[in-house]
């Protein structure tokens, strides 16, 4: 029996899959408080640890019929925001104190998503969500990778950047008058309370990224079209192209990239990539890489 986590900074997907002569179930996914290594203490680190397992086994119990055992778990493969060298290390003692018969890896969220999107193939892998990632994947490990920077020196195409060119072009008056109009109204936020949010307030990206929901809804709009496209093609340029491989299909995971993917196909288009699949969550992709082999290494 193996097991997987999904890790950002807000949430944990915990997954439970069983090999046997038979082939592999997957359990039912449980999600638990996030962990970021970086951000985290130990304690903390253990205590959210504990406490998705102990989710987990509750809420495998009625599918499996039994009690879910720690020493049941051959191997643990754990994906995660700030998962980096060497920051690792705490995460992998936490895990290997609780599992202690069992392989434990530990490796980045962006890894995961490579995983997630590319299998056991060759590929690009992009990460879209409050930030933005990506990177080259050989079917096994990251071989190439453009530095990410955060929302303020990039980040281009996720929620945080697209939510600061929004405020920025309604601010400087750069759309038209009616969605600017329709701006404030529906987010009920004046010039003064977006600087306040933004460089007064902890946690300026997740307040940025929390304005997609208006491009959402406004996207018919050539404006906010455009807006979107431009944004997504800034993230092309940047962080693709760098890799110098157009002949590989380029796969996209995160909420953005799930909310906006008729913009996100049209931008890849236009620099003449080849799109390839996206997802809204990676457990699932991940889950399906390790149960695609009988050998669960990385």
């Amino acid at each position: 029996m193996i097991l997987i986590a999904d890790s950002g900074g807000t949430k944990t997907t915990w997954l439970c899959i069983e090999n046997d002569t038979k082939g592999s179930a997957q359990h039912t996914p449980y999600n638990s408080l996030g962990i970021n290594p970086i951000r985290d203490s130990k304690e903390v680190i253990a205590q959210a640890i504990q406490a998705g397992w102990e989710g987990l086994c509750q809420s495998c119990r009625s599918e499996l019929e039994q009690a879910l055992q720690a020493s049941s778990i051959e191997a643990v493969y754990f994906y995660g925001s700030g998962c980096i060298p060497p920051y690792t290390y705490v995460i992998e003692q936490v895990l290997q104190d609780i599992f202690q018969k069992a392989e434990v890896v530990v490796e980045s969220d962006m890894q995961g998503a490579a995983i997630a999107l590319c299998g056991h193939h060759e590929g690009i892998a992009c990460i879209l969500g409050t930030g933005s990632n990506s990177c080259l994947f050989d079917g096994k490990k990251i071989v190439m990778q453009t530095p990410a920077l955060g929302y303020i020196l990039g980040d281009e195409g996720g929620g945080a950047s697209l939510g600061k060119r929004l405020v920025g072009d309604v601010l400087k008056k750069q759309l038209p008058p009616h969605i600017q109009e329709a701006f404030f109204q529906e987010t009920a936020l004046s010039q003064a309370d977006i600087i306040e949010r933004v460089y007064r307030q902890p946690q300026a990206n997740m307040f940025l990224a929390s304005l997609s929901p208006f491009l959402l809804r406004h996207r018919e709009e050539e404006s906010i079209k455009k807006l979107i496209t431009e944004e997504f093609s800034r993230f092309l340029k940047r962080n693709i192209l760098n890799y110098n491989r157009p002949d590989l299909p380029i796969h996209f995971v995160g909420g953005i990239a799930g909310a906006f993917s008729e913009e996100l196909a049209r931008a890849v288009e236009s620099e003449h990539l080849i799109m390839g699949q996206i997802l809204a969550k990676p457990i699932a992709g991940i889950a399906e890489y390790y149960t695609s082999t009988q050998k669960h290494v990385v």
